[in-house]
């Protein structure tokens, strides 16, 4: 899908400047910036934001799922989310989630080899239990759309139901945000390796 133009192109920066600046701000906080944040500047706002602006009430539909999900609100340890979120960009081989993401692990602490044993699964030998059981998780629902008991048992080991319930959510939101990136065509930042991403 990379190197390809965009399906649907980006409305013009300067034209749905205060939109986007306003949409973004409100993203940022809702996930855990400051309240009192100022609106980012137009060129600092990446381009994603410019297309999906042009579904206001389905992209705020989005907004309204991922804040909780990886907001203050989110009762799963940021690691395991984290976890979760680069085997399911992964598996979907969604360039700009998984780039994005990779980028949100190292400032979380994931060192390159942790980030490289997520692109193995479950089946690396990195891992512990329980962490293994989210990466298992993610595998069951792209491969079946279903955990399976052994796996579900594991992660109940730890997670409580909210958790439970929380963890299959996400991993679906990050599916669903990898078909329309990639469908999209949607370009990479600069700072954005894709599937490379380390």
């Amino acid at each position: 899908m990379l190197g390809q133009p965009p399906r649907i192109a980006p409305v013009d920066r300067q034209v749905a400047a205060a939109q986007v600046q306003e949409t973004t701000r409100q993203l940022i906080v809702g996930v855990g910036g400051p309240a009192d944040m100022p609106l980012p500047p137009v060129d600092a706002i990446p381009e994603i934001m410019f297309t999906l602006c042009r579904f206001p009430t389905l992209w705020q539909a989005v907004m309204d799922v991922t804040v909780p999900l990886q907001g203050p609100a989110s009762t799963l340890p940021p690691r395991d989310r984290k976890l979760a979120i680069l085997r399911t960009g992964w598996l979907c081989a969604a360039p700009y989630e998984f780039g994005e993401h990779v980028a949100q692990a190292k400032r979380l602490g994931f060192s390159e080899d942790e980030i490289e044993a997520t692109t193995t699964g479950s089946i690396a030998a990195r891992w512990d239990e329980h962490e293994r059981a989210i990466l298992k998780a993610v595998e069951e629902l792209h491969e079946n759309a279903m955990v399976s008991d052994r796996t579900w048992n594991r992660l109940a080991q730890r997670f409580d139901e909210q958790q439970m319930f929380e963890l299959l959510i996400l991993i679906g939101q990050f599916t669903a945000t990898a078909y329309f990136q990639n469908s999209l065509r949607l370009r990479l930042e600069a700072n954005n390796a894709g599937l490379a991403a380390r």
